[in-house]
């Protein structure tokens, strides 16, 4: 029933108190249109349904409408119908587009401003189309991110357009740390406290050494702080005499240090400790015997393939 101007004293029939109560409930007979149409002022109260397989617009124009007059817009057809601001303006806080069993209704707040309120607010077609996909948002609006390969994972990124994305999934077992040794064996002078230098890089994920610079140093990289493991072994050649020194220093201090009594058969020697690290922090060894004159520490030897070699270990074990 459109929209109806009363006199006072009229009486009004049950026929006009039904249709009343009908547009009142969202209910009486709509308005079928099969095509583009422009809203007219008749229409103010009455439901406009639309039924075409086709895209098709309902515009709408100032002048035609008063305060607080509205309109009921369904779609039935299978083309979208999209609401369309003519010389009026439209606003909405979803879509303006309808698809197929869509609906809602045009609120005037004056004669040239409306507001279309979608029965499914946020009023944007699902932009779901493959199983799996999900319903995320970017930055001007609701979008979809396909489903990921068998496997992979859902990680957030900043860098992509939803924040999200599908990446392959960590076994959580992968390496972070280095394993260094030296290739010629080492001659270490009687009661002298020598810092070990490596140039063997068995080992290193990160860039923890260098084989250029500083090479008795194994340093935490950018992006590394966290818990570490630090392992020796280190084979001195038979002596039966003095003591063997072994110590790890952080940043040019002495931390952890360990020692033992010289054998007469062939010795090794293996050290560990658990340390807290940060970015730029550095790791180094020294050894220290007192057998009276040099030992010598076996190196790996790379060249002949022979010898017992010395090993110096990083491994991260997380923050």
């Amino acid at each position: 029933m459109a929209k109806q101007t009363f006199s006072v004293g009229q009486v009004l029939t049950a026929a006009q108190m039904t249709s009343l109560q009908q547009t009142a409930m969202g209910g009486g007979s709509p308005s079928v249109k099969t095509s583009s149409y422009v809203l007219v002022a008749a229409d103010a109260g009455t439901v406009i349904q639309v039924n075409s397989t086709s895209a098709t617009t309902i515009t709408v124009n100032t002048g035609l409408f008063s305060s607080g007059d509205s309109v009921q817009i369904q779609n039935i057809g299978s083309g979208t119908t999209t609401i369309t601001a003519g010389t009026a303006t439209v606003n909405s806080a979803g879509s303006l587009a309808i698809s197929q069993y869509d609906g809602g209704f045009l609120y005037f707040s004056s004669a040239s401003s409306a507001i279309w309120f979608d029965y499914t607010q946020p009023g944007t077609t699902s932009p779901l189309t493959t199983k799996g996909d999900l319903y995320t948002r970017t930055s001007t609006g609701d979008a979809r991110l396909a489903v990921g390969a068998n496997g992979t994972t859902l990680v957030a990124d900043s860098a992509e357009a939803t924040g999200l994305k599908w990446a392959t999934a960590s076994s959580g077992l992968t390496f972070v740390g280095a394993s260094v040794s030296f290739d010629a064996n080492k001659s270490i002078a009687n009661a002298t406290t020598t810092t070990l230098t490596f140039d063997v890089e068995l080992i290193d994920t990160d860039g923890f050494h260098s084989n250029s610079t500083n090479t008795s140093r194994l340093t935490i990289p950018s992006g590394k702080n966290g818990k570490y493991l630090i392992t020796t072994q280190l084979f001195p050649i038979e002596n039966s005499t003095g003591r063997r020194e072994v110590r790890f220093i952080k940043n040019g201090s002495v931390l952890y240090g360990w020692n033992m009594n010289g054998y007469g058969t062939m010795e090794m020697i293996n050290f560990a400790a658990f340390m807290n690290l940060v970015a730029g922090d550095y790791i180094e060894m020294s050894f220290r015997q007192s057998s009276g004159g040099s030992l010598t520490l076996y190196g790996s030897n790379t060249s002949t393939g022979v010898g017992d070699p010395g090993f110096f270990n990083i491994q991260y074990l997380g923050a």
